[in-house]
């Protein structure tokens, strides 16, 4: 498998690829949790670092600089179960600059008792930001359940046009 790690404001991205498909995106600080989602669907790997795998980095790079649909027709491969690539397929489906909510997300895959378990499955999203699990918010329209951080869902919602720009800074990662 190859791998690449991209510097960006929200921290080092680190990006796994199998045969041209994208199978990993994930925080440095968040690697462990990554490398046992990675493992726990393909067994032991071996990471080989690459410059920019089938021109990935390059579009996670635009998409970070303002092109928002530059990772749309990534080719992922998530793995999981066929609910699970249920939930990852209709957060693909999530236009850039949009949030929905998580019951909203359970009856768009046609599951609208299963709110809960949408927002366990969102959680495990392992391919971060390009299969947009940070466009799903609480009911009330408030920032919950990211794994990366808070402050990394809000900064990618308001790259995206999803939540207006703060005047204060929360967090000085960001500023």
């Amino acid at each position: 498998m190859l791998s690449d790690h991209i510097p960006s404001k929200l921290g080092t991205l680190v990006i796994v690829v199998r045969d041209g498909h994208l199978c990993a995106v994930d925080f440095e600080d968040c690697r462990p949790r990554m490398l046992a989602s990675v493992e726990a669907r393909y067994g032991s790997v071996e990471l080989h670092r690459t410059s920019d795998p089938f021109g990935m980095s390059t579009r996670i790079l635009a998409y970070l600089a303002g092109e928002l649909r530059a990772i749309d027709s990534f080719d992922v491969e998530a793995g999981g179960t066929a609910f699970q690539q249920e939930v990852w397929a209709a957060l693909r489906a999530i236009p850039p600059g949009t949030t929905v909510t998580y019951a909203e997300l359970a009856r768009r895959v046609g599951r609208p008792a299963a709110t809960r378990a949408v927002g366990t499955i969102n959680g495990r999203n392992p391919i971060a930001i390009v299969v947009p699990c940070h466009r799903v918010v609480g009911a009330d329209g408030s920032l919950t359940g990211y794994s990366g951080g808070l402050w990394r869902k809000r900064w990618l919602l308001t790259h995206e046009g999803a939540l207006a720009p703060s005047t204060v800074s929360h967090d000085t990662r960001i500023a």
